[in-house]
Order: structure tokens, then sequence, then C-alpha cells
């Protein structure tokens, strides 16, 4: 199953830990920062005079750990969360009510006295119920005081909004009323409450789930027991088979008051992210735009190319689009092999009617004076005709004729010719120009139409890879191999170098995935604790017998530590990891004297791979949101 976890970041993920073992996918998305508060000036006064400290969330652990050093004070816990919470951090009395808040009043009414003192609540800012209003019937005097607050993301978180945009999730955990109320918030903010038609929400209890339960869920389930693994059992069972109804009981990390009404049951139907069958659809409908695009392009396309698609569709070639650059080549050149044709045409008709005129000018021009000594034959010839002619009646109307007449109607002639063909040839000229704009047009009108295409390819591609990206990052934070969603990315390849380097170099750790921050912050102590050991054995017995000390016994200091020491840099390594900041840590172990690196080399290995793999997820979301800006 593929978890969304809104709880807040630390616990969120321990939680995914817990699902990445039992083979699902989380997906972490906090909606609250925790932040630590100052205790008020009465906490001193208040912790030692009080018999018992009622705990009601693991967070509240946290912050009662941070604002005093006293372990021994008996803590009475609501749940076995809290209670292992309390027990890791070093208190020696804690007992877990296994419940919820009426569950802890029970167990306070059971096992305290009112007489033997009053009661210290410590919890956040806002809490689902007053423990002293349900404790004060009994005679329990319980002083409150907040000493952390979980403050509200703005907005919804990005895993979560593109894990929702591309319908990858099967099942949302709910762990109090608080976080259901700002996720339906969130979520009708985003326009997203519509893809949860196929999300399963799971929560701690009926009262959890209720702020939340008008949204449009496939079904709603309780955990039958108020607990962190009543939760991951209801999971694994979505995971089975089909689960109907709902059950009654919840898991919170505050104490609230029991509901009036369980949500009603509704029937579960499994889905497990896109699958083959979902890669085999996207494929299916890849390829039908791109075929759309082909037809549509069609009339645009070269007459060869058309009588191809027509005749024998496999010789196509396989391209998406038109060759812009091709059609503007073809265009240009059927242009000027026209022009250049028609042009050495009638230059050389023009040369030969211009040599045609010469040699009659120069003939008609010589004529005269061929003879110097006589007149030409064919003159007297014509002026006798002349001389005949006019000897005719003069009612014959009958006009002399000129000199060289046959001459000057053949200059007539070939003058009008050579006309007519200038006048022929600035009409082609003309067409030719028709012919280019057109040409130019219809270039234009493709690549119009060709770029919206492109533009709507880049857009689907640039989705695409955020989608994917969001699954590698739910791989990554839970620590589980991801080598089928890195899969994912070669089809978006497209000879592109950048997608070609990010899924090389997260190639390495698809198989076996890396490990998780939590795995890592679970694993520190450890590694600390050997290597103090290692830092101060030499080769005096004294020493010698610190080193094993170091090794049995965990007592170290912890927090911001100054100095250079290895203890100093150990305690502020731990800090940055529990910050969420696992290259500050990983920096602070590297800078230890060499005589640690056998205790801390397997886990800074694990840190870089961590590391490695992160940069390498931010290069693929900048990637992706850069593919989407030139689609735009």
């Amino acid at each position: 199953m593929r978890v969304l976890i809104i709880r807040p970041e630390r616990e969120a993920t321990a939680l995914a830990t817990a699902l990445a073992e039992r083979g699902h996918t989380p997906v972490i998305a906090p909606l609250f920062r925790l932040e630590f508060l100052h205790p008020p000036a009465e906490f001193s006064a208040a912790l030692a005079s009080c018999q018992a400290v009622l705990l009601t969330s693991a967070n509240g652990a946290r912050a009662l750990a941070e604002a005093s050093e006293q372990r021994g004070r008996p803590i009475l816990a609501v749940g076995d969360t809290t209670a292992s919470t309390a027990e890791g951090l070093g208190f020696s009395a804690v007992t877990s009510a296994s419940g919820d808040g009426a569950a802890l009043t029970e167990l306070v009414r059971e096992r305290l006295r009112p007489a033997d003192g009053p009661l210290l609540h410590v919890s956040g800012r806002e809490v689902a119920a007053d423990l002293g209003e349900l404790l004060r019937p009994a005679g329990f005097e319980v002083k409150r005081l907040a000493l952390y607050d979980a403050r509200e993301e703005t907005a919804l978180p990005d895993s979560a909004r593109a894990a929702l945009e591309a319908r990858a999730l099967d099942v949302i955990t709910f762990f109090s009323p608080r976080a259901a109320s700002v996720f339906a918030s969130m979520v009708e903010d985003a326009g997203l409450a519509t893809n949860l038609h196929d999300v399963t929400a799971v929560a701690i209890s009926p009262a959890a789930l209720a702020p939340a339960a008008g949204l449009p869920f496939k079904a709603v389930v309780a955990a039958e027991r108020p607990s962190r693994q009543a939760v991951l059992d209801e999971i694994d069972r979505l995971a089975e088979a089909p689960v109907q109804g709902q059950a009654t009981m919840s898991d919170t990390s505050e104490p609230v008051p029991p509901p009036s009404a369980p949500p009603p049951a509704q029937t579960v139907i499994m889905r497990r992210g896109l699958g083959v069958v979902g890669a085999f659809v996207v494929g299916v409908l890849a390829a039908v735009i791109v075929l759309a695009g082909a037809l549509i392009s069609l009339p645009f396309w070269p007459q060869q190319a058309r009588d191809m698609w027509r005749g024998h569709v496999a010789a196509i070639p396989p391209a998406p689009g038109i060759d812009l650059q091709a059609v503007r080549a073809d265009a240009s050149a059927v242009a000027t092999a026209a022009v250049d044709a028609a042009r050495k045409d009638l230059t050389a008709r023009l040369d030969d009617l211009e040599k045609r005129l010469r040699a009659v000018s120069a003939t008609a021009a010589e004529r005269p004076a061929a003879a110097p000594g006589g007149p030409d034959p064919a003159v007297a010839d014509l002026k006798s005709r002349v001389e005949a002619l006019e000897q005719r009646p003069a009612a014959s109307g009958a006009a002399p004729a000129p000199n060289n007449v046959e001459a000057e109607k053949e200059i007539a002639v070939l003058t009008r010719e050579i006309a007519a063909l200038r006048a022929t040839l600035g009409a082609l000229d003309q067409a030719v120009a028709n012919q280019r704009d057109q040409a130019k047009a219809l270039s234009d009108a493709v690549g119009a139409r060709n770029s919206g295409e492109q533009k709507a390819l880049v857009a689907a591609r640039a989705s695409a890879v955020i989608g994917v990206a969001a699954r590698l990052a739910g791989s990554i934070d839970a620590g589980v191999p991801f080598a089928s969603e890195l899969n994912l990315l070669l089809p978006l390849v497209q000879g592109d170098g950048k997608l070609t380097e990010i899924i090389a170099a997260l190639q390495p750790y698809a198989q076996t995935g890396v490990a998780s921050r939590a795995a890592l912050e679970a694993e520190f102590p450890a590694v600390a604790k050997a290597a103090l050991a290692e830092d101060v054995a030499d080769d005096s017995y004294g020493e010698r017998l610190m080193g094993k000390l170091r090794g049995l016994v965990s007592l170290r200091r912890v927090g911001d530590v100054p100095g250079d020491t290895t203890e100093a840099k150990l305690a502020r390594a731990e800090q940055a990891l529990h910050a969420g900041d696992v290259g500050k840590a990983a920096e602070l172990v590297k800078s230890l004297p060499a005589s640690t690196s056998k205790a801390t080399a397997a886990w800074l290995a694990k840190a870089d791979a961590h590391l490695a793999a992160k940069r390498s997820l931010d290069q693929l979301a900048a990637y992706a949101v850069n593919l989407l800006g030139t689609a735009r």
C-alpha cells in the first residue's frame, strides 16, 4: 500500500520505517512543525511538588526531557508509543494506559490518590480535552503546562500534492482530530478533494477522523485499539483483502472525548498505484496523442510523404511532427529553380532578338552607302516601283512607300515582341513572388501547429516526471528499493542528457535503496558509543579500561555541546540528525579523529548514499520544474 503520513517529522519517520519493514511505501508530508517552548517560571516548582507527570503524546515526553534533567519522576502515559518514547529518553518509572484520554484518567484513579499531591500534565499548546476537568470530580488537582507547540504548515506539502495529483495513494493515516481538520482544510484549498475517491482513511480512533469525515474517501477505517501498532495492523489487512466497515477505537496523541457515533461503513477496493496496467494505459494514451497530431498535420506533408501514408503505412518514418526546416528548404528550392529556369530562357530569347535587331539596323544603315559610285540596285528597283505607283491615279489613295520599309517593319515586329516578352517576364516574377508568399504562409501555419503540439507534449512529459519524482521521494525517505520507480523515467529520457545523468546517479542505489533519515538517526547512538570507546582507548591500562566502560555504558552528553572533543562533536551531530540535517551530522562525524573511523565507517557510508540520493532527487525536481516552464 502507498501510505500518506501527515504527522510531524519525527513521528512520521518512525511510522515510515515501520511501514517499510512491512512492505508498504510511505509518503511523508508533515502538516506540523514541532517547536519546544521555554519552560515557564513555575515549571520547576510544579515538577518538584507533583506526585506524577501525565503525558498525552510522545512529543510531551520529548519536551519534558528537554526542559528537565530529572528522570525519576513517575510517568503515566496515554499509550504505548508515548510510554516507549519516555523510556527511551531515560525516564525510569513509566506506566502506559494503552488507550486514550479516558483510559489515562481511569489509570490515574486506580494508581494514585488525590491526597498524595497534585498532578502535572505536560502537553502542547492545543489539546483535545482537559485532563483537569476529567479528574476534578475524583478530587485530583491537575496543573497543565505547555512545553511544545505543533505549528501548522501554511499549505499542503509538495509531496502530498504531487501524490494526490498523480493518484498514487492508497491510504491516509490520521492520529488526531487536529491533523484531520488541517488536512481537510488544505485539501479543499488545493482543489484535490475529488482525488480521494480511491483512498482509504485509516484513523487511530473515530474521533481522530471526525473532522475529515466530509471528504469523499473510498472507505474509512478506525483501529481496534488506540495505538500505532493497531493502525499498522489495519493497513496490513487492507493490503491483504478488501475491508468493510470500521472499528470503534483509535490512538491519538492527545486525550480526546469519546465520539457520539462512528462514520458509516464503506467498502474498500484495493488500489496499488499505476502498476503495469496503468503504465500500459499511459503508453496507449501517449501513442494516441502522437497519432492524432500526425493526422492533423497530414495536409501539410510533402506529396511523397502523403502518398507513402496512404499506400504503405509502414514506410512512413516514425516522426511525431513535420520537419519545418525541410519544408522551408523544399519550398525555397522549388521557387528558386523555377525562377532561374525562366530567367535563363527569357534571357536567351532576349539576347537572340537583340542580336537580330542590331543586325537589321546595321543592314538598314549600310544600304544607302553600300555603293558610293552608284545607287543600290535594290534602291533603284524600289524607286522605279515608287515612280510607277506615283503615276497611278490619285484616287487609288496609295501612299508612297518609304525606303527600307521591310526593315522597318521587321524592326517594329521585333520591338513589339521584346516588349511582350518583358511583360511576360514581369508577370512571371509576380507569380513567383506570390508563390513564395504562399509557401511562407504555409510554413508559418505548419510551424504554429507543430509548436502547439510540441508544447503539449513537453507539458505532459513534465507532469510525468513530477509524478515519478514524488514516488521516488517516498521510497528514498522510507529507505526502500526504488528500481521500479526509477524505470518509469526511462521512457521519458528522449535523448535528454540531463535526465540521463540523474538516472545514472540514482541507479547504483535503486536495487537496495538507501538508509532513511530515521534509520540513520536510530543507528547513531550505538555508533556514537563505539566511537567514544575507540577515541579513549590507547596502550595504557587505565585508558583501555575506560574504553571498555565506554563500550558498555551509554552515558554521554547530548544536545548543543560546545568544544572540539569527540564527545562534543558527536552530541552536535546527533542534534543535527534530530533536526533533519543529515549533511551537517555527516560532516561532524568525518571531522572526528582517525581512531574512530572503524566505528563510524559503516554509518558514514550509509549517510553519504542517503545524501547522494537526495541530491539527485533535488536535481530531478528542479529539472521537472524547468521542463514545465518551457512548456508555457
